[in-house]
C-alpha cells in the first residue's frame, strides 16, 4: 500500500511504539509502516528524531510536544482524509502511559481505523542496558510497572506503598523528581536501607544512556551527582545484582533433574 492521496476514503492510523529511544530498537513492522507513512506524528519531547529518519520523501511529519490531545487528534484525522498510513510514533509502547484510548476514541467516532503496533518499553530496555532480570526463581517471579503519585492521582489501592509491600520487581516511570516519595513508601513497606536499587536515564539512547546503581540509602543522591532529573526508569527489585551472588536456584525448566514435552530428566 502505497501513501498516495485518497480522496474517496479514509486511510488508518497506526499507533506505532518507537520503543525507548534507539532507533533500530524499532519493531521491523513499525519500521515498514514509517517507510510507507504520508503522515507522521511523533513525540518530540521524548522520541528521538532518528525515528522519524525512516519517513518516505514527501511524508508530512509534525511534531507533537506542543499540542493538546486535541489538536493531536484532529491533525490525525485531517491526515487520514489524505493518506493511506498515517503514523502517529510514541516512546515505548502505545499501551503504557501513551493516552492511547484517550486519541482512539474521537477517531473510532470518526469512522477512523486505526490499530497499535507494540513497542519496547523503557522498562525493558533499562534492565537490558543494566545486564538484568526482572525475574528469578524463587526471588520473585513478579513484575509491576507503576508511577509514582504527582499531578496524576494514583486509584485507590495503588499507592507505591502497597505495591511495594509484595517485595517484587517495580518499574517506576515518570517519577525521577519525587524520589522522596518512593524513598518514603519502600520504606513504609518495610524495605531495608541497603536494598538494591537501579536508575537508568535514556535507556538505549545513544551516546546519552546513564545507569545509576545504589541502594535505599543512597540512589536519590547518586542521581543528583550524575545530573539525572527526567527521563529516567527507577527499578526496586530483589534481582538486582544477582550477577555477582554466590549462589542461585536453578531454573527448574533448564535443569536436568526436570522432565518436560521436550526432554526426559536424567538421573
Amino acid at each position: 500500500m502505497t501513501s498516495a492521496t485518497r480522496a474517496d476514503t479514509l486511510g488508518k492510523v497506526w499507533f506505532v511504539g518507537a520503543g525507548p529511544g534507539d532507533p533500530e530498537l524499532l519493531t521491523v513492522k513499525g519500521r515498514r509502516l514509517l517507510e510507507q507513512a504520508g503522515a507522521i506524528l511523533f513525540a518530540g519531547s521524548l522520541v528521538d528524531q532518528a525515528a522519524t529518519l525512516y519517513a518516505p520523501p514527501g511524508c508530512v511529519i509534525r511534531d507533537s510536544k506542543d499540542m493538546t490531545l486535541e489538536e493531536m487528534t484532529a491533525w490525525l484525522a485531517e491526515q487520514a482524509r489524505a493518506h493511506a498510513t498515517v503514523v502517529r510514533l510514541q516512546t515505548g509502547d502505545p499501551g503504557l502511559y501513551g493516552a492511547l484510548i484517550e486519541m482512539a476514541r474521537p477517531l473510532t467516532a470518526a469512522g477512523i481505523e486505526w490499530a497499535v503496533v507494540p513497542g519496547v518499553s523503557s522498562a525493558m530496555a533499562s534492565m537490558a542496558a543494566a545486564g538484568e532480570s526482572m525475574t528469578l526463581p524463587e526471588v520473585t517471579q513478579t513484575v509491576i510497572l507503576t508511577r509514582v503519585e504527582g499531578r496524576t492521582p494514583m486509584p485507590d489501592g495503588e499507592d507505591l506503598a502497597s505495591l511495594a509491600a509484595h517485595r517484587s520487581t517495580l518499574c517506576i516511570f515518570l517519577s525521577i523528581t519525587l524520589m522522596y516519595k518512593i524513598e518514603a513508601a519502600l520504606r513504609a513497606a518495610g524495605w531495608p536501607e541497603d536494598s538494591p536499587m537501579l536508575v537508568v536515564h535514556k535507556a538505549s539512547w545513544p551516546g546519552e544512556e546513564k545507569i545509576i546503581r545504589g541502594t535505599l540509602a543512597d540512589i536519590k543522591a547518586r542521581c543528583r551527582e550524575a545530573g539525572v532529573a527526567s527521563q529516567a526508569m527507577i527499578v526496586a527489585s530483589p534481582t538486582l545484582g544477582a550477577l555477582h551472588w554466590d549462589t542461585l536456584v536453578r531454573s527448574k525448566l533448564y535443569d536436568p533433574t526436570f522432565t518436560h514435552r521436550f526432554r526426559k530428566a536424567s538421573a
